[in-house]
Parts: C-alpha cells; structure tokens; sequence
C-alpha cells in the first residue's frame, strides 16, 4: 500500500521559485550561445574552418549517430575543440537536468491536485505560469540555436577520441535536440497530464487580463491613475482585492496566454479561453522569447496549426486576429502612450507637491510606471520587428514616437520620488500593517476554519510578524526590514490550501485577499527597491541599442521634447539590472555598454548646448562690435555728405545699433529667442540632476557642459586673436577685449539655467591664455600677442618709419610707409596697451616681458662681441678721454660703431616699449586691487636688507612698477649664454661698452634721420631711445660687476659723451653734423631719466646754454613762425 502524498512535504512554493530563477538562467546562457553562434566574430573559430567544414557537414547530416572514422581530421584538434566547446555543451547539459526537474515538478503539482487561480493564490500561480513559459521558452530558443549539432556533435567526437568514451549525458542530450525541432509538437504532447493544471490556472486570467488591455479611452472614462478624479477619497488608501495583479506586466499576461493555450490548443473551443486567446493576439504580432529574441506571433501559431488535421478553422481565426493586429494594434499603443504622457505627469505634481501621498496612493504609482513600461516595451518590440505582411496599413507613424522621451522622463521622476520619500512610504505602510492588517488578518484568523495546525502555525506566525511592527523601526538606522520569510510562508500556505478536490482558498477568498494585501503592504516597507525594478525597469534599452540611440538623437533634434532627454542617460543606470548570475561573462560587455552609451548621451547633449551657446555668442560678439566707436565714422560721414548736398537736410535712416530689440508682437520669434528657448530646455535637462550613477561609476552632466564650455571658450579666444603670419594681422586689443567680454557676459548668464561655476570656466581659460600654450598645447592670446609684438611691431620699428614717442606714450607712425599694414599707435597707445594687459594679466605680461629680455640678451652677446673686438682701443680711449687729438685718432680706429649704436638703439626701443606695458599692467591693477598695489608700493619705497630689496624689487615689477635697476633685465643679463668668464673681466666688458656707447654717440649728428621731432619729444631714428638704454643697461651690467659704483660709471659715461659732444663744434662743415642739437638733446634725455644722473652733474660738464640754444633750434623747426631769435 502506498503512503499518503503530503503536500506540505513536496516545497512546492521553494521549488518553484528556485526553478524560476534557475530557469531565467539558462534563458540568459541559452541566449547569449545563439547570438555567440550567429556572430562570426564570436562562434568559434573552427566552426568557419574550411577544411573541417566537410567533417561538420557530416556531423549534423548523421547526428546524433556520428562515426568517428569519418572525422579523422579533427583529431589534431580534439582537445582545442574540448576546451573551447565545453562551455556550450554544458549548458545544454543543465538545460537537460533542468528540463528533468522541471517535468518532475509539474508531475508533482498535477498528483497533489493543486488549483490555481491568480486572484486567489498570486504567487503559486504567477510561479508555475512563470516557469511553465520559461520551459517553453527554453525550447523555442533551443530550436532556433544555428550551429547546436554541431557543436554537441563535435564536443562529443572530441571527448570521445580524448577519452575513448562518449559523454554520458549526450544521448539524451542528442534525442532532446531531434525531440524539440521543431518543439511545439512535443512539447504539446509533453504538456497533455498537466493540460487540467495549466488551463485553469490561464482560465483564472479571465478576471485580470481583460480590464488590464483597456483602450485609452476607456482608461479616460474610469479616470484611471487620477488621484485628483474623486477629491474626497484623496487621503483614503488605493485598494483591490487583487492588489499583486494590478501592476502584473501586460507582457507577461500575453506570454501565458500565447504559449499557455498554445500547448493546450484543444481548449480554445471554450469560450472563455478563446477571448483571452484572441484579445492576446489582437494585441501585438510578436512575443518575446527572451530580450531582444521574439517570434510573429501569427505566423509561428499558424504553422503549428497547420500541421495538426482539422485545424483550418482554427487558422483561418488566427489570421483575422493577425489582421486586427496589424490594422489596429499600433494606434491602440500610441493612444494609450498618449494618455499615460499626461496621467504620469499628474501623478509626479501632485506627489511632488504633497510626498504624503505617496503612502495611501502608491498602488497607483506602481500602476502607472508598470503600464508606462508595458507601452515601451510595446514600441520597443515591435518597432524592431514590423509585421512581414502590412498590406495597405502604413505603420511606420505609429511605430515612431516623437514623444517617447517625456513619457521616459515622467517615469524616472516617480522612480525618484519613490526612492526619494522611501522612509514616508515605509511610515505609511508600517502603521497599516501593525494598526489594520494585523487586526483584520487575527479576527479573520478566528472565524477561518483551516484543515491542519501547521495552517494555523504559518497564519498566527504572520499575524504576529506584522503586529509587533512600529514606526521607530523606520527611524532606527540600523534596523532592517526583512519579510521575505512572511512572503514565502505566505507561498507555502497557498500551496498547502489549494490542493485537493476542495481547496479551503477557493473557499476563503477574503482570507486570500487580505494575505495578498498584506504581501503588497510588505513589499512597500522592505522591498522598494525590487519594486521600482519590478514595475519600471527599462534595462531592455541595452539590446535595442539602435533604437534608443535614434530616439535619443530625434530628441536632441526636437526642442520641445529636450528638456525630457536626460531621461536616456539616467536609463544607462538600468542595465545591470538585466544580468543574471548564472552568466557573469555578460556582465563586462553589459558594463562597457552601458558606460559607453551613457558617456555618449551627456557628451552630445553637452555639445549640443555648447552649440547654442557658441552661436549665441558669437551673435553677441557682432551686435558688441557693432558699438565700437569705427563704427561711428560712416554714420558721420553720411550726415555730413547729405548736409553738403542738400540745405534742408531730410530725416537719415540707418539702422542703429540696438533695432533688433524692438518687437511688434511676442509672436514674432527670431531666430536668438528660438536659441534661447532650446537652450533654457537643454539646460534644464543637464541640471535635472547632480550625478547618475551607472554600475560602480557616477557621472556628472554639468561636468560635460562644463569641459565643453571651456574647449570652446579656449579655441574661441584662439581664434578671436585673427593672427595671420603670412600678413602679419592680428586682432587690436581693445576690439579683442570688448569681444571677450561680449563672450563672457553670454557664458555667465548660462548660470541662471544650469548650476555650474562659470567663474571656474574663466579662471582656468584666461589663466592658461596668459601662458605659453594651453592644455592642448595650442598657442594663446599671450603667445600670439608676443610674438606679434616682438617679431612684428619691434622688427618694423628698428627698420625705420616709426618713432617712439614720449609725449603721446605710444609708437608713432611717421610717414605712410610706416602705416602699412597696420598703424603703430592703434597698437601701442594707453588704451591698446591697458586692455592688452587686462587680457594677459602679470602672468602674460611675464611672458612677454621675458621674450624682450631674451632679445636684449642676444643684442648684449653681440655688443660684447664688438667690444672684445675693439678691446685695446676701447682701453685706449677711456685712459686718454681728457686729450683731444689722441681720442680723435683712436676714435678713428674704432670698428663696428654704427653696429653698436644701432643695437644699443635696439634695446633701448624695446625697453621703451617694456616701460609702456608697464605702466599699463600698473593703471591696470591700480584699478582692480588698489589695496594691495598700495602695499606693493610701500614695501617698494621702504625695503630693508638687500635681499629684501631684491625680492620686493621683482614684486614690484610683476605689479608694473620701476625701480632702479630692472631686475627683470638683471636676471637675464645674469644667464648670457657662452663661456663664463672672470667676473673682473666681465666688469672690464661692461666699462668698454660703456666706453665704446659714449664715444660714439657724436656719430649720431651725421645721420639725416637723427632728427628731433619736438611734438613728439623723439628723435625720427629714435635714438632718444638710448637714454633708456644706458640707464637700465648699463645699470644692470655695473650691478653685476660687484663694486657697488653704478653711479661712478655713468658719471664717467656723461663725462666721455659730453667731451666727445664738445668736439662736435669745432669740427668742419655743418653739413656733416647737421643733427647737432639734436644729439645735444639726446645727453639732456639720457640724465632725464637716469635715476643715478643729475642736472648738476651734467651742467658741471656740458654747458647748458647749448642745451638751450638745442631745444630753441628744433622747436623753430616745428614753428618757425611762433618762435623769434
């Protein structure tokens, strides 16, 4: 006799749930060896080998019966193929082993007399729905894996010439192959012993699927997820009967209802399995497999039908509901989509508003985001794979969603809502379980009539569980919630209720009922985040990669769905959510998908807004430059010229600057406020949020915008300067400025719409724009503007044609030759050089600076050069300055004079024009740090130590301010290049040179161009120049000397000119030194600006009467009619 089948003992409810997940599994692994095998790139090589393609051409004509003799040449490879095919074969080997539990388990539940309905026992029921399809699902995608004899053919050759035996398992495995090709025959003949168990566990679907696949307008009608609909019941809590079936996924229905009634086809001549049949098929002509593998729906069932005598009817209906699908199906979706667009929205506001709500109206939260997710997967499927046969119905419209992206959107809003107010939920549902549930589930509890104490145990343990809950468990960080053990005790009890001929569930629907609510309430305090994943995931994204690339394109195209498209990026984070454990080799190509999509979603929302911003900009910059002053001339002009033509002068029309701001109406859009608007949109999509996180990275959209803008507003400057070396042209620094500014005032206004730091933009551009190269290493402002200035404007200047002049403070233009191509003083006055400042700032003018030391330093090696060379006569010449005759001989023998005068007049231009940068760096930061120039200055007047003096003395010339001696210049006279020598023979060079200056400047008063231009206190040849020169030179070269007599040398220096200048009278004819007044002057202007010469000294050896008579000869040049003998 047999022994009584315990039900309790069978863990059904275990078995099933661990089969489920096992089996979702070996649908992972099954999935990826057919997309391995399909792909040339990824199958195994051999599999493509030429010359074993005879041998696997015989292995799947004769498998699963393959003689070895025949397959010789893959001997050599056997254990190669071991190796590589093992992964695969075995996989097939579980699917084996699960197909055998899987029959066990069903055989089970059909001898235990289990019955299931959706309403009553959800979990038992959506589990065995669930692994019934998933076993079906396994099948199909077995059937459709290209090379699987082959590869269990030749796994086995291999093994069995390795181990001179076949693998045990392969002739089952074989006959399971030959068995399911094509599988729905078997496995309906499979399925005929369990056809009582799964038809009434689909017929139960009769309650739930019909009002889930609603049209719009009947979702209109209900007034489904409003919470706004019934003001009174606003607060009450969202409740049904069957609360887990409420955001059951549509998907999922129809996959238990297609393969469901698809094995258990005898039963379609019920009524009530033949609606839910054809509402199935009505819906959509595809059905998933597993991700991104589907199959027509239509066509599949329809050549099954065909197959089985008797049936043409049965194919006759499923082509009208093919029909139906393809006519009506898409517009049904996209309306539906339409309609959740705004029910989502209302839901976000209103639990934006007020989170409480989000307590008692969570179900509907849960509803909306579930059916949302439904209507994508929709898209997503069949916009992939549109019906083979359309006929005259034009699906494409309904199958493109312009819109998807704010549906997208509203979903990730209520996920983070939800997460965001988790503990108010927790809260919520924690009162209800304790204050409600348990009370009502202890009274029911009472009245219940259950067949056995292990019933009553699991009940009571329930009852208990939820009431000894409390609100300070949420509040306790360290408690965890924890019901996993109440759900499944929940599982095992509907399993022990629901077998026999009598189940007490059928009969104690309210007991099941408040179980099903109390499982839901659970879920809500420790399984949120399971639930968002449940309800909302769209990891599915992954495999349409085309698709959602698209989509995220056309909305980055489409202004009024921008503001919606950070919805893509934040759907980057979903896609871990799709790996299985069962097949971690996935998880690394999943990975570097998802971080790869994501880096390009915010890099071209980032560039795109980079693209409005630098077209609004640039708008700017023009409507700016159209302010400057040139501009003003041709209006001048114009009223000018019409004033001569015409004595009654008639109203002048041209357009001012600023017309575009006048509007006739607020219709009337141009093209800078449409810019705005996609810019106010793409911004507030890029600070929707601070970071998003996908797998173990964070991203930060504002970080994009942020990189972007400063590439741009680099290369913008770069290309602002308009530096041509071919023509020698570049930007005048003033109009660069006022561009600049323009520029920076747009990008600072990019603050009012994403909450970035500008301010660090423009510090780390400009900072690195005052260095020699950026950190693409391209060239800067501060670069470009000194090599403009040094290799340009210093070049034309020493070939004549432009004067320095003391008086304006610039370089002037002398004649027109000098003007061409550019006028000097348009790029050297005050205001030129302030806002060359201003843009390079002391870092810039560093640079700069260094540069025209560097070329003093090169004039410095040459002069030293002409010295040694002159040495002896040099030495000569300073011992015998008090005598005539033998100076004027020696003075004769001296070579290279006009070299050296020229290079002296070459430093002393540069360091005019040094001085000039910086007085304008100091006007500059006068203006900008007062407060701490005028420390700078006072520790300039009051130095102490030498070392101190030292240090202050390169402050203050960072700062624009002069001392004695240049230290800038002192540096670099320090590092001249070539051998060293003793630094008493250096101190010797420094005194010829000073010699060698002295006695040469006579020779000045014989060039026509050593004219003095009183207007502009400058000779044309600027020679005045030199005053510079031998002041700040030979100051720095007599301070490196070491004896502390810079004074005493340049005593000694004016006692050699002045001499050498007195002689000047008492040579020949005027002719020859008809410049000499203005030589004279030139003396006058060297003690002017020395800083260690005197008006007593120089009187004291050159009289200053013909200083006098000088400066009244050069001025009765300028005016002769002004000035009297």
């Amino acid at each position: 006799m047999s022994r009584p089948f315990v039900v309790s003992q069978q863990k059904l409810a275990e078995k099933l749930t661990i089969l489920k997940d096992r089996g979702v599994g070996m649908l992972t692994r099954i999935y990826n060896i057919k997309k391995a095998c399909g792909d040339t790139k990824s199958k195994p090589s051999f599999l493509s080998d030429k010359s074993l393609e005879s041998s696997i051409k015989t292995v799947v004509r004769k498998f699963p019966n393959v003689d070895l003799k025949s397959l010789s040449n893959i001997h050599p490879i056997r254990g190669e193929i071991v190796k590589s095919l093992s992964l695969y074969y075995y996989t097939f080997v579980d699917l084996l082993d699960f197909k055998d539990h899987v029959s066990e388990l069903l055989t089970t539940i059909d001898a235990c007399q289990i019955s299931l309905d959706i309403t009553v026992n959800f979990q038992l029921c959506s589990l065995y729905l669930d692994l019934t399809t998933i076993y079906i699902q396994l099948m199909i995608l077995l059937s459709r894996v290209d090379d699987r004899r082959a590869v269990l053919g030749l796994f086995n050759a291999a093994y069995e010439m390795s181990q001179n035996q076949a693998d045990p398992s392969f002739p089952r495995l074989g006959q399971m192959v030959i068995d399911y090709d094509p599988p729905l025959k078997k496995l309906s003949e499979e399925f005929v012993p369990h056809t009582r168990t799964l038809t009434h566990a689909l017929l139960s679907l009769s309650a739930v699927y019909p009002r889930r696949n609603l049209s719009a307008d009947q979702w209109r009608a209900a007034q489904m997820l409003s919470l706004v609909s019934n003001p009174s019941q606003l607060l009450n809590p969202a409740h049904t009967d069957t609360m887990p079936c409420e955001y059951l996924s549509l998907e999922t229905l129809e996959k238990w209802i297609v393969f469901g009634f698809l094995l258990c086809h005898t039963f379609l001549s019920h009524e009530a399995a033949m609606d839910l049949w054809s509402l199935a098929l009505n819906s959509s002509w595809t059905t998933v497999l597993f991700r991104d593998e589907v199959i027509y729906t239509h066509s599949y069932v329809q050549t099954y039908f065909e197959s089985i005598k008797g049936y043409g009817k049965k194919v006759g209906e499923v082509k009208d509901c093919y029909n139906t699908a393809v006519t009506t199906a898409a517009a049904n979706h996209r309306e539906r989509r339409k309609f959740l667009r705004t029910a989502l929205k209302e839901l976000v506001l209103i639990c934006s508003d007020q989170p409480g709500l989000l307590g008692p109206k969570a179900l509907f939260v849960f509803m909306g985001l579930c059916f949302s997710r439904d209507e994508i997967y929709w898209l997503l499927r069949h916009n992939e794979n549109p019906p083979p046969r359309q006929g005259k119905v034009k699906l494409q419209e309904d199958l493109v969603d312009r819109y998807l992206p704010e549906l997208l959107f509203h979903m990730e809003e209520l996920r983070s809502l939800v997460r965001k107010y988790s503990q108010v939920i927790q809260r919520y549902y924690v009162q209800y379980l304790a204050g409600y549930d348990a009370v009502a589930l202890a009274q029911m509890i009472q009245t219940t009539s259950v067949t056995s104490e292990e019933d009553n145990v699991l009940l009571s343990s329930i009852c208990q569980k939820i009431s000894e809950l409390s609100v300070d468990n949420v509040e306790d960080p360290d408690h965890v919630f924890d019901f996993m053990g109440l759900r499944l005790d929940w599982a095992r009890l509907q399993s022990y209720l629901s077998s026999g001929k009598n189940p007490v569930l059928e009969q104690q629907r309210d007991l099941a009922a408040l179980l099903n609510t109390v499982s839901f309430h659970t879920r809500m305090v420790d399984n949120l985040d399971e639930m968002i994943i449940e309800t909302s995931d769209l990891s599915l994204f992954c495999f349409y990669s085309k698709f959602f690339e698209d989509n995220f394109q056309m909305c980055l195209e489409f202004p009024a769905q921008n503001r919606f498209i950070i919805a893509f990026p934040l759907i980057c984070g979903h896609f871990s959510n799709i790996t299985n454990e069962l097949c971690p080799e996935e998880r690394i190509h999943i990975r570097e998908r998802s971080l790869s999509v994501i880096n390009l979603f915010l890099d071209e929302m980032s560039k795109e807004a980079k693209n409005i911003i630098t077209t609004v900009c640039d708008e700017q910059c023009t409507l700016s430059d159209r302010l400057l002053p040139k501009h003003c001339a041709p209006m001048i002009a114009q009223v000018v010229n019409k004033k001569k033509r015409d004595k009654t002068p008639k109203k002048l029309e041209f357009e001012k600057p600023g017309w575009e701001s006048y509007r006739k109406t607020r219709e009337d859009l141009t093209t800078m406020d449409k810019l705005h608007m996609a810019l106010t949109e793409l911004c507030y999509a890029i600070n929707y949020c601070a970071t998003i996180s996908v797998w173990e990275y964070t991203f930060a959209p504002r970080e994009y915008l942020h990189q972007h803008l400063e590439t741009r507003f680099s290369r913008a400057l770069a290309g602002m300067v308009m530096y041509s070396p071919e023509t020698s042209e570049i930007a005048k620094p003033s109009e660069l400025l006022n561009s600049v500014k323009a520029y920076m005032n747009v990008l600072q206004c990019v603050e009012n719409y994403v909450n970035i730091d500008i301010t660090r933009v423009f510090n780390n551009v400009l900072l690195q724009q005052t260095q020699q190269s950026d950190s693409a290493g391209e060239p800067t402002i501060a670069s470009r503007y000194t090599q403009w200035y040094s290799d340009v404007l210093l070049r034309r200047v020493s070939a004549g044609h432009i004067c320095f002049s003391n008086t304006l403070r610039s370089f002037v233009s002398l004649s027109a030759e000098g003007a061409i191509p550019f006028n000097a003083e348009e790029f050297t006055d005050p205001t030129e050089l302030r806002s060359l400042a201003e843009l390079l700032g002391p870092y810039g003018i560093k640079l700069l600076n260094e540069t025209l030391m560097w070329h003093i330093q090169s004039q410095v090696t040459e002069l030293r050069k002409l010295v040694l060379l002159n040495k002896e006569i040099l030495i000569a010449l300073r011992t015998n300055f008090d005598k005539p005759d033998i100076m004027k001989e020696l003075f004769k023998r001296l070579q290279n004079v006009d070299s050296v005068l020229q290079r002296m007049t070459i430093i002393g231009v540069i360091l005019c024009f040094r001085e000039l940068i910086q007085d304008a760096l100091s006007t500059q930061l006068e203006e900008r740090i007062p407060f701490l120039t005028s420390s700078i200055k006072d520790f300039h007047c009051h130095a102490g130590s030498p070392h101190e003096s030292s240090l202050v003395a390169e402050l203050a010339c960072a700062s624009g301010y002069n001392s004695k001696v240049d230290p800038a210049l002192l540096a670099t006279l320090k590092q001249t290049p070539g051998p060293k020598v003793e630094t008493d023979e250096e101190y010797l060079t420094s005194c010829l040179l000073m010699v060698f200056t002295a006695v040469s400047i006579p020779k000045l008063a014989r060039s026509e161009s050593s004219t003095y231009q009183a207007q502009l206190e400058g000779h044309s040849n600027n020679i005045h120049c030199l005053a510079m020169a031998v002041n700040q030179l030979l100051g720095c070269l007599f301070s490196l000397g070491g004896h502390d007599d810079i004074e005493d040398r340049l005593k000694e220096f004016l006692a050699l000119a002045s001499s050498s200048l007195l002689r000047l009278g008492q040579e020949g004819a005027r002719e020859d030194i008809r410049n000499r007044e203005s030589v004279y002057i030139l003396l006058h202007q060297i003690v002017q600006v020395s800083p260690f010469l005197s008006m007593d000294l120089l009187e004291s050896c050159f009289p200053y009467s013909l200083l006098r008579n000088s400066y009244h000869s050069v001025h009765r040049v300028v005016q002769p009619g002004a000035v009297t003998a």
